[in-house]
């Protein structure tokens, strides 16, 4: 049987009113972008994206489809005209090409103009498949579904769906500066946001000589398995070694994380506001470590009023390790390169920090002149 298109369901974006339209374009040119190299047509239509294959192998197309942000799931269809007759040949060539002894048919008549109703066309098209094939019907238990879709132009028929990863076409829900480690979380973090339609610029804190340049190597490396999702993210450096010497030679061991984080929250609002971006986001999960408890979360946040993102705030280090392996970062943040967060980890953190005891120890030292020459001094990688 050949294969003449893919088609790409929405998800999500049916739910949306008005402004329906302007998502089902993004998501359009979102896919024509993915497949700039390959020999495919892209048309989007209000409730379905065709891909016309031109003979490429549909396992191709669909593995890169996968990885568009805002598709559900990708059917694999045949196109046939709307006359019954050639409907039900279609019907009995697609089936012959499956793997199963019983099967089921929906229909979907999106053109209610069509001279037999979808029980009809249901029952005829069954009857053709039980005289031509050794296949039964089973309407709960079936090894084949087939959905035919009638609508004004022509007739689709398929049997196969390929999931994808569901969310909004990217760009739809502006930018976010996204706090990248290195460590397992971040990407993970990164990778959610991206399939909410969040485009995002990536900042991580730098301590030379205390950690590596093969650090800034791995940030790249995990980077490039999040350009399947964005292309060209960018990477901001922050020079953070003088400002993180200072605050480990003035605060009390069990508040340097703290404060380190408070320091980096300024710096962070600072440059997202410079970069346009709308909103702060962290690879942090509630509980996690010292610094993620909801008590330090509390403490540090009061440093800003800007919106912080957590997509990974419930997700246990299981299910977070589980897909850090599935989007395929899990070995590249492994890698025995630390950052600044965990080369200067102090022996006791304090797992509920005091507000009023952080302003008394941020007030033995100016901060502020530190942290605006971090900002000043940032690079991209």
């Amino acid at each position: 049987m050949n294969y003449d298109y893919l088609m790409v369901h929405y998800g999500e974006l049916s739910t949306k009113g008005a402004n329906r339209k302007q998502f089902i374009e993004c998501l359009t040119c979102n896919i024509r972008t993915r497949l700039k190299e390959t020999n495919t047509k892209v048309r989007g239509e209000r409730d379905h994206t065709y891909v016309t294959l031109n003979d490429e192998p549909y396992e191709k197309i669909v593995a890169m489809l996968q990885e568009v942000p805002g598709i559900a799931k990708i059917s694999l269809v045949a196109k046939c005209g709307r006359d019954i007759n050639e409907i039900e040949q279609a019907a009995i060539d697609l089936i012959k090409s499956e793997q199963g002894k019983t099967f089921k048919i929906d229909i979907k008549r999106s053109d209610k103009t069509y001279p037999l109703d979808s029980y009809g066309m249901a029952v005829k098209i069954a009857d053709a498949i039980l005289d031509n094939t050794s296949l039964s019907v089973d309407l709960h238990n079936h090894d084949i579904l087939m959905k035919i879709n009638l609508r004004e132009d022509a007739c689709y028929l398929s049997c196969r769906d390929f999931e994808g990863i569901g969310g909004y076409p990217l760009g739809m829900n502006g930018k976010v500066l996204m706090l990248l480690s290195g460590g397992i979380d971040s990407p993970v973090a990164a990778a959610s946001i991206l399939r909410r339609g969040i485009k995002i610029e990536c900042l991580h804190f730098a301590s030379p000589p205390y950690t590596s340049d093969r650090v800034i190597d791995k940030l790249t490396d995990l980077i490039g398995k999040l350009n399947v999702y964005q292309s060209q993210i960018k990477l901001i450096i922050v020079p953070f070694t003088r400002l993180q010497e200072k605050i480990y030679e003035v605060v009390p061991e069990p508040y340097c994380i703290t404060i380190m984080r408070r320091m980096m929250l300024r710096i962070a609002e600072m440059v997202a506001r410079n970069r346009k971006c709308l909103a702060i986001a962290t690879g942090e999960s509630v509980g996690q470590v010292a610094s993620q408890t909801l008590e330090s979360l509390n403490v540090i946040n009061s440093v800003t009023n800007y919106p912080i993102l957590r997509p990974l705030a419930v997700e246990d280090k299981v299910s977070i390790i589980e897909t850090a392996r599935k989007i395929g970062t899990f070995d590249i943040s492994i890698r025995p390169y630390e950052d600044c967060c965990t080369i200067f980890k102090p022996k006791k953190p304090k797992t509920k920090p005091h507000l009023d005891e952080c302003l008394k120890i941020e007030a033995k030292f100016d901060f502020e002149t530190l942290v605006n020459e971090c900002v000043e001094n940032i690079r991209f990688a």
